[in-house]
């Protein structure tokens, strides 16, 4: 639905100037409503919603102060625009810091009160914006989103709702692609904490002598580069959640500085003279192993218990093997939308193979797998031969007692992915047509492909000009 931000409540007792403006308005593009004080304007606004509401201040009844603080409390994002005559600017003043979006003072040009309702205008479009992106976020991010029925992920996820309510420190560990990010963010936007930042950082992907700085921040002169005072990342966290990926990577005199800033809640910015307090809730992540890490010396005991107060840890893809379904399913429908397709599923003898692949990337190989097949497929449905050879396991293809190599069939080496797929695809179509004697009826029934999707792929391939095949 298109929302045009046209809808004005005019709340004003002079008839005349009510009139005025509403024909003014209207010619403008505008819908007007007009209401002669504050309650009659209370009573009209809670039965019509109203992008913009211009009213005068000094009314009878209820004035126009008055008046803005019971629309606040309607609609905490309301847009009033105050008018007010000489000698009540003290009072539009006053609604300014009430929460209105501007005033203008009696009397005015038509053109004023034009460019005062665009920008407000303006004002109104980017706030529903900010609101319909930031319950997007937060939809993406919640707990009942995430993808799983696997019974000790769904024990987890009970946990982490629990924690979501307190700001106790988290370690998620787990194999890289298993989602610890997306945990994180779940905390947080589950938590008190979901109106203010979310920050996110790889110590693993900063340079050594950089991350101080990126951590605390720095003071102009600090250092050659620092031309300017600038924020940390913990800083920038403030009253949110700051995320540590990678936290086992952290070197060993950075723990120390971590640690005093979790225990005392202060920071000091590189080449500072004295702390800043700040608020910041911590959620930690490692895909390494930091109990050994710790017997090994290289990471501090004490950095650990304190960042450890909840531990959870993700499970591989390969031990909650029964969630590929959903997660396929969950990706296909996500990559119809980004990429613009409409695959309706994944074929029989495709999900078996995924299925039955150990997934060393996990969720975020799974993820990209999905998406590189539904850019290569032909069909309506992904296709064992759409999938990466390391999934397929197919350099040959055994067949009773037989054996039959596709490699022979396959042009030279290229490092196109898309060039390589259709190099493997037709190798199999002849590799298939030659085992069944050309019979497309048995070769649909080895490539796992439907006869219509064979007859497709036979064409674009050429395939029939230089392999002699059998109807039915």
């Amino acid at each position: 639905m298109t929302v045009d931000y046209n809808n004005i409540l005019v709340v004003e007792d002079d008839k005349a100037m009510t009139e005025m403006l509403q024909e003014f308005l209207s010619e403008k593009g505008y819908t007007v409503d007009i209401a002669a004080d504050g309650k009659s304007a209370l009573e009209i606004s809670k039965k019509k919603k109203h992008d913009i509401i211009l009213t005068d201040v000094v009314m009878p009844n209820m004035d126009g102060i008055e008046l803005l603080k019971k629309l606040r409390k309607q609609d905490a994002y309301a847009t009033v625009i105050m008018m007010s005559a000489y000698g009540t600017i003290d009072s539009a003043v006053e609604a300014m810091k009430l929460g209105a979006f501007d005033y203008v003072s009696k009397p005015f040009k038509l053109d004023e009160i034009l460019l005062t309702l665009n920008k407000a205008r303006e004002s109104r479009i980017l706030k529903d914006e900010n609101v319909r992106l930031r319950k997007e976020l937060e939809g993406k991010y919640q707990f009942h989103d995430i993808i799983g029925k696997n019974p000790k992920m769904l024990e987890l996820f009970d946990t982490v709702r629990k924690v979501s309510a307190y700001s106790t420190g988290v370690l998620v560990t787990g194999e890289s692609g298993t989602g610890k990010e997306l945990i994180a963010r779940a905390i947080h936007f589950e938590s008190d904490r979901k109106q203010k930042p979310f920050v996110a950082v790889n110590l693993a992907a900063v340079p050594e002598n950089l991350l101080e700085s990126e951590l605390f921040g720095h003071v102009k002169g600090a250092f050659t580069d620092a031309t300017r005072d600038k924020p940390g990342l913990f800083e920038e966290a403030h009253d949110g959640t700051l995320f540590l990926d990678e936290v086992g990577e952290l070197p060993q005199a950075l723990q120390v500085k971590l640690l005093r800033a979790l225990q005392d809640g202060e920071i000091r910015r590189v080449g500072a003279t004295s702390s800043k307090r700040v608020d910041v809730r911590i959620i930690a992540a490692t895909a390494k192993n930091i109990e050994k890490a710790i017997d090994e010396g290289s990471f501090r005991d004490d950095l650990y218990y304190r960042l450890n107060v909840i531990n959870l840890k993700l499970l591989p893809l390969r031990e909650k093997i029964e969630d590929v379904v959903l997660l396929v399913e969950h990706f296909i429908e996500a990559f119809n939308k980004k990429l613009n397709v409409s695959i309706k599923g994944v074929e029989k003898g495709a999900l078996a193979k995924l299925m039955n692949y150990s997934w060393p990337g996990n969720v975020r190989e799974l993820e990209n797998c999905i998406e590189r097949a539904m850019i290569l497929t032909n069909s309506d449905y992904i296709e064992v031969t759409d999938l990466p050879r390391e999934i397929v396991k197919l350099e040959k293809i055994e067949r009773g007692s037989k054996e039959i190599d596709i490699k022979t069939d396959l042009s030279p080496f290229t490092f196109s992915i898309k060039e390589a797929s259709r190099d493997l695809e037709k190798g199999l179509i002849l590799a298939a047509l030659k085992e069944t004697g050309g019979n497309l009826t048995k070769a649909t029934e080895l490539l796992e492909i439907s006869y219509r999707t064979l007859l497709y792929k036979i064409k674009d391939y050429n395939i029939e000009k230089e392999e002699g095949r059998k109807e039915k």
